[in-house]
């Protein structure tokens, strides 16, 4: 199995929003990310889904400076 296959198996979440954008991003631009992009992204696929909706709803930021610029480029890219 692939990096990216592995990955849009983790983009799988509880939340059927966040699996349409996250699997939409990742066939879209995960191969143009950079390696620190790729590790920020697979960061944020770690986190509790409430909190990722909350992000991408911008009612809070990640304090992860890392974190905090992939979910702009995820939200940048919706």
């Amino acid at each position: 199995m692939s990096e990216k296959s592995k990955l849009l198996w983790r983009c799988r979440r509880g939340v059927k929003e966040l699996d349409v954008v996250f699997t939409k991003f990742v066939d879209s631009f995960y191969d143009e990310l950079n390696t620190q992009q790729k590790q920020a992204f697979t960061k944020l696929l770690d986190i509790e889904d409430p909190e990722i909706l909350s992000y991408m709803l911008r009612q809070t930021e990640p304090s992860d400076a890392e974190i905090a610029g992939i979910v702009e480029m995820v939200r940048n890219n919706l």
